[in-house]
C-alpha cells in the first residue's frame, strides 16, 4: 500500500485531488467497515451514507494532513464515529420534543433508539477515555465503529494481533465499569 501513502504525500504537499484518489482506491474498504458497525442500527444511516459522510467531513473544510494508511483509516473510524453520534443526537433531539412525530408507512417496526443511547453513552466514555488511554480509544474506535479485525488493528498500530486483542480487553473493561456506573 505504498501507492496510498505517496498519495497522502501529494495530498498534503498541495494536491487534493489525490485524497479523493486514496478515497476512490479504499472505499470498497471503507464500506466494509462501514457494513460491519451498522448491521441495521439506523434506518436513515446506511454504510454508503457513512463512508460518504466520512469522505465529506474528512475532505472538506480545514486541509487534512494524514501520513499513512494507518493515519488514514484512524480519522476515517473517528469521523465514522462523530458522524453516527451525531445521527444518534438528532434523533434523540427529535424523540424529546421534536416539533413532528415521525410516521412510517411501512408494516416494518421503527428502529430501536437504544442503538442510540448506546452510542452516546459509549461516546462520552471513551472522551474520558481518551485523556489516559488514547491508544486504547484509537483500537476502539478501529474495532467497534470501523469493524476492523484485531489482526488488521495490529497491522495498522504497528503491534502485535495479541497486544490489539489485550489492549481492546483492557477498554473493554474499563468501557464496561464506566457504562454500568451510569446505568
Amino acid at each position: 500500500m505504498a501507492d496510498i501513502t505517496q498519495l497522502l504525500v501529494r495530498a498534503r504537499e498541495g494536491e487534493p485531488h489525490c485524497l479523493s484518489d486514496v478515497f476512490a482506491a479504499l472505499y470498497p474498504e471503507l464500506l466494509r467497515m462501514a457494513r460491519g458497525r451498522m448491521h441495521g442500527s439506523s434506518a436513515t444511516l446506511t454504510p454508503t451514507v457513512l463512508v460518504h459522510e466520512a469522505y465529506l467531513r474528512l475532505t472538506g473544510g480545514n486541509t487534512l494532513s494524514l501520513n499513512d494508511r494507518r493515519h488514514f483509516f484512524a480519522c476515517a473510524a473517528r469521523a465514522m464515529r462523530s458522524i453516527m453520534v451525531d445521527a444518534a443526537r438528532r434523533r434523540n433531539a427529535l424523540k424529546r420534543g421534536g416539533p413532528q412525530r415521525e410516521i412510517t408507512l411501512t408494516e416494518r417496526l421503527a428502529p430501536s433508539t437504544d442503538a442510540d443511547v448506546e452510542v452516546l453513552s459509549l461516546d462520552q466514555a471513551l472522551e474520558h477515555m481518551r485523556v489516559r488511554r488514547p491508544r486504547q480509544v484509537e483500537i476502539v474506535e478501529l474495532h467497534y465503529f470501523a469493524g476492523f479485525g484485531f489482526a488488521e488493528i495490529g497491522e495498522l498500530l504497528e503491534c502485535s494481533e495479541r497486544t490489539a486483542k489485550r489492549e481492546w480487553e483492557r477498554a473493554r473493561a474499563f468501557l464496561h465499569a464506566r457504562l454500568s456506573a451510569e446505568s
